[in-house]
């Protein structure tokens, strides 16, 4: 499969100001706010960005100034930070529709790693089915994104979806709490419900990042159908009308409704995402409202 379309630098450029927002404060972690970016003595330099208007002077670079005559801020590392960890399902049926879920979701997953290294965050990404798959780690500065979009680039999608193995591998290898986004379209026969509340129950804060295509929550098919699972292969015959399809459109809504309120009651967010939308939309606009992003 071709990989992944690299993000533009014209909307990498519009990202520059954004963070990735979390809401709790972890034990021994600076949390809360994202406050572990900041210039100051003694701390680890990692990299420059461009000047804005209401950043710190004191973080100004002026030997580059009176060098290049245009200001950039110097960007330290405190640690400890929260970790932010992106789980990025690879499951078949993210490939549906002529893949247009699976493209969608690695451009969203660049664009946060991509905020997550202008502000120094370190993120790592991994792929997931029926259990964690390929590993993509992103930390350092922005001068890394390259290498990153390779790694997502490169992830595979395929297979079955396992939320509650996932979930409980993921608990099993990662015991420092922190953030936890997942990219999904949500669709598992088993139910995902549970495996999510484990997630929370744990002490992770869940960013929840919904991606559907238009067909699949309102099909455009009307008359005797034969559908086929994409991950199970399991086929069902059945009479679609109009007012199947309304069911079905408000069944689906019902589910998304119930992923948000998972999210929302641990302190977490949620947004709903359809593959017919600009992601500078999404971000700028759908992700801000929802403060995944600041």
């Amino acid at each position: 499969m071709a990989s992944a379309p690299l993000l533009d630098r014209a909307f990498l450029e519009k990202l520059e100001r954004l963070t990735i927002h979390w809401q709790k404060s972890f034990s021994g972690l600076v949390g809360g706010h994202n406050k572990s970016r900041f210039s100051g003595s003694g701390q680890e330099f990692l990299d420059h960005r461009n000047f804005h208007q209401g950043d710190d002077l004191r973080a100004v670079n002026w030997r580059a100034f009176m060098r290049l005559e245009k200001l950039f801020l110097k960007m330290f590392q405190v640690e400890p930070r929260v970790p932010v960890r992106l789980l990025l399902d690879t499951s078949a049926s993210m490939l549906t529709h002529g893949g247009a879920k699976w493209d969608y979701a690695r451009k969203l997953a660049g664009a946060l790693c991509y905020v997550g290294l202008v502000r120094l965050d370190t993120i790592e990404i991994q792929g997931f089915a029926n259990r964690l798959t390929q590993r993509v780690f992103s930390s350092g500065g922005r001068h890394r994104f390259s290498g990153v979009m390779d790694g997502i680039s490169a992830l595979q999608a395929g297979g079955s979806t396992d939320y509650l193995r996932v979930v409980r591998e993921f608990i099993g290898s990662y015991s420092q709490r922190g953030l936890v986004i997942v990219i999904s379209d949500f669709l598992d026969d088993q139910s995902c419900e549970k495996a999510l509340q484990y997630l929370t129950d744990y002490g992770y804060e869940l960013m929840l990042l919904q991606v559907w295509s238009d067909e699949d929550r309102t099909p455009p098919w009307i008359g005797e159908l034969e559908l086929r699972d994409s991950e199970t292969g399991e086929s069902l015959k059945l009479d679609f009308d109009e007012d199947s399809r309304r069911r079905y459109t408000q069944a689906f809504d019902e589910y998304r409704a119930g992923l948000q309120t998972i999210a929302l009651r641990s302190g977490g967010r949620y947004a709903g995402i359809a593959t017919s939308q600009s992601l500078e939309s999404v971000i700028f606009g759908d992700l801000i409202r929802a403060r995944g992003i600041a």
